[in-house]
């Protein structure tokens, strides 16, 4: 038996399921029913039930995109902000090769750069890496930080939502698995592109999300609202990609290009890679 409905907002300890379901990630089994162990939304796929949480911090993981700020330099690496309980550090190595060089005159603190996470040991030190298309420096553009489960939601279904932001503002954008999102343009459309970025954050988990956010686009950029489109109908299952292992979407960041020399980086037209 079933005491939830999908998509409802539950808090921890919440009895959600006997034991005809199977317990998924947020929920835990208690004699014989399933309960849920944090607060958030209800995902109901067949007889699995999980919950998906509202809030989270970004748990590093191998192979993940994430966009960071130097926050200090030391004789071999830097330290990043991930956006994380744990930091990160970039070795000179992977920038420099064998060769000795300055590291503040490459990256300087308060730089930001987009990196891949290259692995995760046992205390969670974040070694991260530049080998990939499109990863490097940016210059320019303000940074939002928004919960990573809702990253997914940010996208939208095969970069639906994002791509609408970026068309209406003409803006580059460039998305983090970390929560973390780049946007540069023209400064009055950096600050469209933040509200309705945060719009979403805040309203992630209900339903006809697409067309609000249609809607505070015209609204915002002065122009005619068009006829009423569908929204999808699962936006849970957006939110439950951040559950996967490689979200699809940001994957499309990825490449297997070797990387640049620093001049070729620093030439680099970040649109390339922009989620």
């Amino acid at each position: 038996m079933i005491f939830v409905k999908d998509k409802e907002i539950v808090v921890p300890g919440d009895v959600l399921a006997d034991e005809e379901y199977h317990s998924g990630r947020g929920t835990f089994r208690e004699n014989s029913n399933i309960c849920s162990s944090l607060v958030g939304l209800v995902a109901i796929r067949d007889k699995k039930i999980s919950v998906i949480p509202l809030q989270s911090k970004y748990i590093p993981k191998r192979g993940d995109v994430v966009i960071g700020e130097v926050t200090d330099i030391r004789f071999s690496m830097w330290n990043l902000d991930v956006n994380s309980p744990y930091s990160g550090f970039l070795p000179a190595s992977d920038v420099f090769g064998k060769e000795k060089r300055e590291l503040s005159r490459t990256f300087d603190v308060g730089d930001v750069l987009f990196l891949r996470v290259v692995d995760v040991d046992e205390v969670k030190k974040v070694k991260l890496g530049l080998k990939g298309r499109g990863l490097g420096k940016f210059r320019g553009g303000i940074l939002i930080n928004i919960t990573p489960t809702k990253v997914p939601r940010l996208i939208g279904k095969k970069g639906s939502m994002i791509n609408m932001i970026k068309d209406e503002t003409r803006c580059d954008v460039v998305v983090g698995q970390n929560g973390v999102v780049w946007v540069k343009g023209e400064l009055e459309m950096e600050r469209v592109a933040e509200k309705v970025i945060m719009m979403i954050e805040e309203q992630s988990h209900t339903s006809g999300l697409t067309d609000r956010v249609r809607a505070m686009l015209l609204e915002l950029l002065g122009k005619e609202p068009e006829e009423e489109s569908v929204d999808e109908p699962e936006e849970l299952q957006e939110l439950e990609e951040q559950e996967s292992e490689e979200p699809q979407e940001l994957e499309e960041q990825e490449s297997e290009e070797p990387q640049k020399s620093e001049e070729q980086e620093e030439e680099e037209d970040k649109e390339e890679f922009i989620q």
